[in-house]
């Protein structure tokens, strides 16, 4: 008996040595295979690009997978305590490998053996760390044996918190977030340290099937899933049981997150924002660098570049009449469904969708577009209003003729009809306004001419509606708002603003073709001083300055102001004729604003990597005594300013003082009223009023915007910079500088105001009421007589007596030295 059982016991020693040999051969096989578990120390995830305004706040996040890494540190216990309930309770206990866990999936695993049900898992957080990072999802032997091996290095390798943290930061949660941060702002619109209990908990069960506990899918399993996490954390101590039980009475409480930019109006300037940051540094850095971007926008101020550019273009547009409705729908049935599934414009809330259902000669009764809940289904309610016939009075007009077409609503509108209408009164008002799209469209920017930061940006009267941003994009003639730097260009070169030039019709012969401009209206009023050619946009003697100083140095100057990149040396150059940017004009202008200091457009003020390393500042000036360690009764710090000096100061201040003459007394006397604060401006129209142009600027603000149909095409009558573009303007300004401390243009030390004949431009007699104050620079003044620009020779007594009144008044005075 001896003998027989010590002949089994070899055997077996023999099997399970045999056995042993074969399962480490095994182990060695696939343990050589394995990846390096070193690369989790320079763990290095996608993480999402944020794009701030100036303010800090959110304005955009691109991601290809939402996530913000967070370091263990700053993820509240409470939350671990979800995670380790939900998904492995003896995580801080076992060495990477839980076998109680493991033993009892297999008991339950055996149990449910031929019933249908999903296999249960013991893979710990360890065991997901090793599969997530280092190996695939396949459901092999293989490659549960590697996980396993992997636990237990990495353990060995990493602390617990390390692991943790890994494991927080990796895994995913469904609505394309990533990692407990972005899945704590996607589902809940919070920071992880805002969590609740319950929150936690149902952030906790959505790793094990994010599809499976859709909170807006499936929102009963989402709650029952929820509810078994808050009590495995009452179960192992880390909820109290009253505290767990008001968490189960909860809601789920998700308001996922919109997908589009976070700050109201900012689309436009976040979409300029992206292709920047794609040019800069590309697209896997945008989608995946984590990097923090602060830009220049004002938040405030978008709000009132916005709302001035669709005020200015939908004023427009209705004066020209009803464009029809956008569809027709059948109001038979439930229109509610139909109606839902028109797309509406988005960035416009202001205007929503709605469909006729019957109209009279005193109103129209309309249903509106119902509003969707977070999961985007449709409110069933109907909700109603109606539209006055004094409410709709612009669309009797056809927008295809001149007259009205319609007397009342009737003709206008049909039953089954859609479209926009704007609530009037507040909340629960059932009056509504119809409103249309415009199809004119423009573009406005804002900048501080001092920094060249863009504080502003208006692309478009809706990004819904078009994603071409017109004010970075659109190539525009900008027509006579370039004329300032054609005068600019003389003012460096010798010219003053009483040099008198002829306004009178030219002919320029160039290739056997004979062009001839001519003035807006047609008109011309002789001899006339450079400040009146400004301030009354004369094309006649903008051609003859042009020509007289030469187009090389208009050209010169134009890419010097960075108008232009290569300006061709034409004489109807001189005029505006060539393509540009409103962001080009406005940047141009801002050197006159700031006094003739270079600078460089920017929509970004600084941008850190995912670090918070600076990797970029838009700031170039210079400041070696900004980072002192201590106070010790030193200088303050001197900022040096090492931009180039584009322009002389002295001539950006007359050329402000000449355009403040376009406004006060020029082709936008009227238009412009900032309550006695100085503004100097320019407005612009194009041939046949295909583009209406205004740009201007206080002390500490540049604005400038066009208006023009995206197919080139006349705006009518009226369509001019200062009848269109100029009231735009100045609705923004209003909003823009109300808080703005008042300041005026700085003159220059050394300038010489004198007082000067406006029409001649010789010094004044006292008590002349055409008198005005003229800016010259030293070793200048008025003329002692009367020559004229564009004449082959000093003007002849008799001839200036014809064309100026002004100096006839003055020779019959007895004025003397007046030739």
């Amino acid at each position: 008996m001896i003998r027989l059982l010590g002949y089994f016991f070899g055997i077996a020693c023999v099997l399970f040595l045999g056995a042993a040999a074969v399962v480490a051969v095994y182990l060695a096989n696939v343990a050589k295979d394995l990846p390096d578990y070193a690369v989790l120390n320079s763990y290095a995830p996608p993480v999402t690009t944020r794009v701030h305004a100036g303010n800090g706040a959110l304005m955009a996040e691109y991601a290809k997978e939402k996530r913000l890494f967070l370091p263990i540190q700053a993820i509240p216990d409470r939350v671990k305590a979800a995670f380790l309930s939900a998904e492995d309770k003896n995580f801080y206990n076992h060495p990477g490998v839980d076998l109680s866990g493991l033993a009892r999936a297999i008991v339950v695993n055996l149990q449910n053996f031929g019933s249908g049900r999903r296999p249960v898992g013991a893979s710990t957080i360890t065991q997901q760390v090793a599969k997530n990072f280092l190996l695939t999802s396949d459901q092999t032997i293989d490659r549960k044996i590697k996980e396993a091996i992997l636990s237990f290095r990495i353990e060995q390798a990493y602390s617990k918190d390390k692991i943790l943290e890994l494991y927080l930061n990796e895994i995913f949660f469904g609505l394309n977030s990533y990692g407990i941060a972005g899945a704590a702002l996607t589902y809940f619109n919070k920071s992880v340290t805002e969590l609740t209990v319950a929150e936690a908990a149902y952030l906790a069960s959505l790793p094990k099937g994010p599809a499976n506990y859709h909170p807006f899918r499936h929102p009963d399993a989402a709650v029952e899933r929820r509810n078994w996490v808050i009590d495995r954390m009452v179960e192992n101590g880390y909820v109290s049981p009253s505290d767990g039980a008001e968490a189960k009475k909860q809601q789920l409480g998700v308001t996922a997150r919109s997908t589009g930019p976070s700050l109201f109006a900012s689309d436009y300037f976040a979409e300029a924002v992206r292709r920047q940051l794609i040019g800069q540094y590309g697209e896997k850095a945008l989608y995946e660098g984590g990097l923090s971007v602060r830009t220049s926008l004002d938040p405030q101020m978008q709000l009132a570049a916005r709302k001035a550019l669709q005020d200015g273009l939908t004023t427009y547009d209705e004066r020209r009449g009803f464009h029809g409705a956008l569809k027709a729908i059948d109001t038979t049935a439930d229109w509610g469904k139909a109606l839902a599934e028109i797309p509406a414009l988005s960035d416009v809330p202001e205007w929503r969708l709605a469909v006729v259902l019957a109209v009279s000669t005193e109103s129209v009764d309309i249903g509106l577009q119902p509003r969707r809940d977070g999961a985007g289904k449709a409110a069933a309610e109907r909700e109603h209003g109606t539209i006055e016939a004094k409410n709709m009075q612009w669309a009797y007009r056809s927008s295809t003729g001149e007259r009205k077409t319609a007397k009342s609503p009737e003709g206008v509108l049909s039953p089954g009809d859609v479209v926009y209408v704007e609530r009037l009164g507040g909340e629960g008002s059932t009056s509504y306004r119809l409103r249309q799209p415009p199809k004119v469209q423009g573009g406005l920017v804002a900048m501080d001419p001092k920094t060249g930061r863009v504080l502003a940006m208006a692309g478009g009267f809706s990004y819904g509606q078009s994603e071409f941003n017109r004010a970075t994009q659109a190539m525009r003639q900008p027509g006579s708002s370039f004329k300032p730097f054609v005068y600019a260009a003389a003012m460096d070169n010798g010219y003053t603003p009483a040099s008198v030039i002829m306004d009178a019709p030219i002919e320029v012969v160039s290739g056997g073709q004979v062009w001839r401009p001519e003035n807006y209206g047609g008109e011309f009023n002789g001899p006339s001083t450079l400040r009146s050619g400004i301030e009354h946009s004369r094309n006649l003697m903008t051609v003859r300055l042009a020509n007289d100083l030469g187009m090389n140095i208009v050209a010169e100057y134009a890419e010097r102001f960075g108008i232009y990149d290569k300006m061709p040396a034409l004489l109807a150059m001189s005029l505006g004729s060539g393509e540009t940017t409103v962001l080009r004009m406005v940047s141009a202008y801002s050197v006159i604003a700031n006094g003739g200091k270079q600078i460089k457009p920017t929509l970004i003020d600084r941008i850190q990597d995912r670090y918070g390393k600076t990797i970029f500042r838009h700031e170039e000036r210079l400041c070696d005594s900004c980072n002192a360690g201590d106070w010790q009764n030193q200088e303050e710090p001197n900022i040096v300013d090492n931009r180039e000096q584009v322009l002389d100061p002295m001539t950006a201040y007359q050329i402000t003082s000449m355009m403040q003459g376009v406004i006060a007394r020029g082709t936008a006397a009227g238009k412009i009223d900032l309550g006695g604060r100085d503004v100097a401006g320019k407005t612009g129209t194009t041939n046949d009023e295909k583009d209406a142009w205004f740009v201007g600027f206080t002390p500490d603000l540049v604005a400038g915007l066009y208006m023009g149909f995206d197919n080139p095409a006349p705006l009518g009558r009226g369509g001019t910079g200062g009848g269109l573009s100029a009231p735009i303007f100045n609705e923004f300004m209003q909003a823009a500088v109300k808080d703005m401390p008042e300041s005026k243009f700085v003159i220059p030390q050394g300038m010489n105001l004198i007082p000067i004949d406006r029409k001649t431009g010789m010094a004044a007699m006292e008590g002349d009421p055409n008198t005005i104050i003229e800016a010259f620079k030293p070793g200048t003044g008025p003329a002692d007589s009367l020559s004229v620009i564009g004449m082959d020779s000093t003007m002849a007594p008799e001839e200036i007596l014809k064309t100026s009144p002004q100096a006839n008044q003055a020779v019959q005075s007895g004025a003397g030295g007046l030739y």
